[in-house]
């Protein structure tokens, strides 16, 4: 007799966010689709790009609606593109769960206010400063989605953002290629576990105004050269048109970098990041 496991989704994804214990020296991770990432890691629960929205362009349902999130102490959005700032999502969480704090980059701001989050829990991206919060620190750093916008009073447009909770450092890309110095400012950083996108850009695409991301070659290439414990492929199946085979990042890094330690996560799957402190 066969069993078959199911990722959960709904009440039941929610409710295994909130049991699920993460000792020190681990990190769980959920993958809602596109960017979108659950991390918890002792008691704090952070969400990054949360696209919750049940929007008809997508692949694949989301796993819950936004009003449906417990447990959460901050939002880190990476851009103001509808699939990482998703207004339905945060005009609900705004609505339901007000005490959540918010940073996104400058120019998102007026965004998140008129979504319904106050003032004083917006929290602006500011590139390579570390922000220290309850339960984890926060450092963002520049992304370029194709190139770098940068604006004097608002910053860079779009970031990726170096987290360290709970004994680990992790780095979640956003939207970006690479450009020159990243793979000098994530050396520096020593980055365990590193989550990137995969769904490249081509001529076509941009003339449909679809901005890209690194491919998966040069996304497996960025992780070996920056040192990357453990990496993890995102952005590469929520739009047709705009989408890439994870297996062709799994069987680069197979051929090029076999000692390269990778994970494609399952939609909606709790993934157990297990570092080296964990286990002295």
């Amino acid at each position: 007799m066969t069993t078959i496991h199911k990722h959960r989704t709904g009440d039941d994804l929610v409710r295994e966010v909130a049991a699920t214990k993460v000792p020190y020296g681990m990190l769980a991770l959920w993958f809602i689709g596109q960017c979108g990432i659950i991390v918890k890691g002792g008691e704090t629960v952070l969400y990054i790009d949360p696209y919750l929205d049940p929007s008809p362009s997508r692949s694949f349902d989301p796993p819950f609606a936004p009003d449906k999130i417990a447990d959460g102490s901050y939002v880190l959005i990476t851009h103001e593109h509808s699939d990482h700032l998703d207004k339905r999502t945060i005009q609900a969480l705004a609505a339901s769960k007000p005490d959540i704090r918010y940073m996104a980059p400058g120019c998102c701001r007026e965004m998140l206010l008129e979504l319904g989050v106050s003032d004083d829990h917006i929290v602006t991206a500011r590139t390579d400063e570390w922000r220290s919060e309850a339960g984890f620190r926060v450092k963002p750093l520049p992304s370029a989605h194709e190139e770098l916008e940068y604006d004097p009073e608002l910053g860079y447009r779009c970031v990726g953002y170096v987290l360290e909770m709970n004994g680990v450092k992790m780095y979640h890309a956003g939207d970006t290629i690479v450009y020159p110095g990243l793979v000098e400012s994530l050396q520096a950083e020593a980055i365990e576990l590193g989550l990137l996108p995969i769904n490249g850009r081509d001529v076509f695409r941009n003339a449909k105004n679809i901005i890209g991301n690194m491919n998966f070659r040069e996304a497996a290439e960025l992780a070996v050269a920056a040192g990357f414990e453990t990496v993890i492929p995102l952005h590469y199946d929520m739009f047709q048109g705009n989408s890439e085979h994870p297996g062709y990042f799994v069987d680069y890094l197979y051929e090029r970098h076999p000692l390269q330690k990778s994970h494609v996560m399952a939609r909606f799957e709790r993934f157990i990041y297990v570092s080296a402190s964990a286990l002295e």
